[in-house]
């Protein structure tokens, strides 16, 4: 972060020049909830604009978790937070506007200059405790607090994203009992699924100030798997700390949550660590030197359009999450509309070519890739033998009136001319269920794969001895051994002979294919994203899942 270009990037194509009526002036970057763009008020002040990804707002739980957490977000006032200023859960898509902080984050300065000096790391560790102690004085606990959430200000750090990580956090994975979040900043309660409290961030805390003394993540890196089996059975190796530091990280880092230390206890140890320099303001002149050169913020675009915008520096505690004052009803609604159609087509394109694009917040969870978006659509490949005899010699079912009501757009409203041509076999609608999970708690249902269940009693587990499988009694799989891209078709063949209610993992890895019939007629695609079996004890399994029904 040595110049803007590092900071402050164009806008691309596919970004919108307009959010709200906020005007943005560059992208910030992009994560697990969406893009991040910078604007400013009407008064000239810099706002981080946070858009929510598409796949996220079409999810009616992920709204209404989203718009409880920007309620609770909005009431947090803290020395050490960027407030929330402005947010609309309804927008579409939902998005929200915190103060824009001109610094780089402790991941980015550690990665520039290394380890912090120790009082750095104290400073850090008050302002971040602080930071803390007015988010669960709101009722929100962060959950996802590391390195790359604490942004380096001239006068101390900012915590940024609390709030909405529990939104995104139960929409992913909550419901299938494994929280989210990143693997070696997680405390042992998250790791094992258990109840997530204010001591988890404390943990977390813990390993932030670990990183900024050590420039390495505590528990150290690797697979994830491997890096939670360590922060769950091993106490962390404190001897490359500083001495000054070792007892205060270790307390934090108590696998008990109830014998951690407090945020106040953390406060008040590093007051005393600073001794004299706690009270003399000698922490500006700590950031000034761990923040390198500093970055000049871009220019508000100009507009002959005037900004609905308020400055939040006259209306902060009291400003909606949506204003409507006239001069915002004159053309917010427009530029909403325009958003609105902008997202829709998107949207539609999407769905009708099968994209789903997932990233950055969950840990587990890799980039599905063209594959998904391929085989989502059910649509029968072009090429191969057995799709150009299904073309060329169409099913007489498919072009009988009552045998058609399991097609594509058969009573779900689809015009009949939207219907394929006579001379194409039809296949059944193919339903898309992206990012299931399976672990040794929980199971999938043909009925409702998103509705992940806590128990044993779906229609496919993850079962491990000493070997990891997928499991049955409703459903019959077959493996796929040919090239990614496997259609209805395919899993039709290769379940004519399948291997049986139980499939073995050993020669399964992250991209297989797996076609499964069940009992009902149903055929699914399962697509591994995640396969994480190496430690049984806590293996899982993540998939993108597409279902046609009726369709054996």
């Amino acid at each position: 972060m040595n110049n803007a270009t590092e900071v402050f990037q164009p806008l691309k194509t596919d970004d919108p020049p307009v959010v709200a009526g906020y005007r943005l002036a560059a992208r910030l970057g992009a994560g697990g909830m969406g893009r991040v763009y910078l604007s400013h008020t009407q008064g000239g002040r810099p706002v981080a604009i946070k858009v929510v990804r598409p796949e996220l707002a079409d999810d009616p739980d992920f709204r209404r978790r989203f718009r409880r957490e920007v309620e609770a977000a909005r009431r947090v006032r803290g020395a050490y937070t960027a407030e929330l200023i402005d947010a609309d859960a309804d927008g579409v898509p939902p998005w929200l506007a915190t103060l824009y902080v001109p610094g780089p984050s402790l991941a980015e300065a550690v990665a520039r200059r290394g380890p912090l000096p120790v009082p750095a790391v104290l400073w850090l560790a008050a302002g971040v405790a602080e930071a803390l102690q007015a988010i669960h004085g709101a009722g929100i606990v962060h959950r996802d607090l590391k390195p790359s959430n604490v942004l380096l200000a001239a006068d101390g750090p900012r915590v940024i994203d609390f709030g909405i990580s529990l939104a995104a956090d139960a929409t992913s994975h909550t419901a299938t009992g494994f929280a989210v979040g990143t693997p070696q900043f997680m405390a042992p309660e998250q790791a094992t699924a258990d109840e997530v409290t204010e001591a988890t961030d404390v943990f977390a805390l813990g390993q932030t100030a670990a990183f900024a003394a050590l420039g390495r993540p505590l528990y150290g890196d690797g697979p994830a798997a491997t890096v939670l089996y360590r922060i769950v059975h091993q106490e962390p190796d404190l001897s490359p700390l500083p001495e000054q530091l070792r007892r205060l990280i270790a307390r934090c880092l108590v696998t008990d949550p109830e014998q951690r230390a407090t945020l106040a206890e953390v406060v008040e140890w590093c007051r005393q660590a600073l001794g004299t320099d706690a009270d003399a303001g000698a922490g500006p002149a700590v950031w000034r030197e761990v923040m390198g050169p500093e970055v000049t913020v871009p220019s508000p675009v100009p507009s002959s359009l005037p900004s609905p915008v308020p400055d939040p520096t006259r209306v902060l505690h009291s400003v909606p999450l949506v204003v409507t004052g006239p001069q915002q009803q004159s053309t917010v609604p427009d530029a909403r509309r325009t958003r609105g159609r902008r997202t829709a087509l998107f949207t539609t394109a999407a769905v009708a070519a099968g994209a789903l694009v997932l990233s950055g917040f969950a840990w587990m969870v890799s980039d599905a890739g063209d594959r998904f978006r391929d085989w989502v659509a059910g649509a029968p490949s072009t090429s191969g033998p057995q799709e150009s005899e299904g073309s060329s010699t169409p099913d007489s079912s498919a072009a009988s009136p009552s045998a058609s009501g399991h097609g594509a757009g058969a009573g779900d409203g689809t015009p009949a001319a939207a219907q394929p041509s006579p001379t194409v076999s039809t296949s059944p609608q193919a339903t898309p269920y992206p990012l299931v999970w399976l672990d040794g708690k929980s199971s999938v249902s043909f009925k409702d794969p998103e509705d992940m269940r806590k128990d044993r009693k779906g229609d496919i587990r993850l079962v491990c001895g000493q070997t990891c499988a997928l499991e049955s009694d409703t459903s019959e799989f077959a493996l796929l051994y040919t090239k990614p891209g496997a259609t209805l078709d395919s899993c039709r063949i290769a379940l004519s002979d399948p291997e049986g209610r139980r499939l073995p993992l050993a020669a399964t890895a992250n991209g297989s294919e797996i076609c499964i019939k069940h009992s009902s007629g149903d055929i699914a695609l399962f697509v591994i994203q995640t396969q994480s079996t190496a430690l049984p004890k806590i293996a899982f399994v993540t998939a993108n899942m597409t279902i046609w029904r009726e369709a054996a």
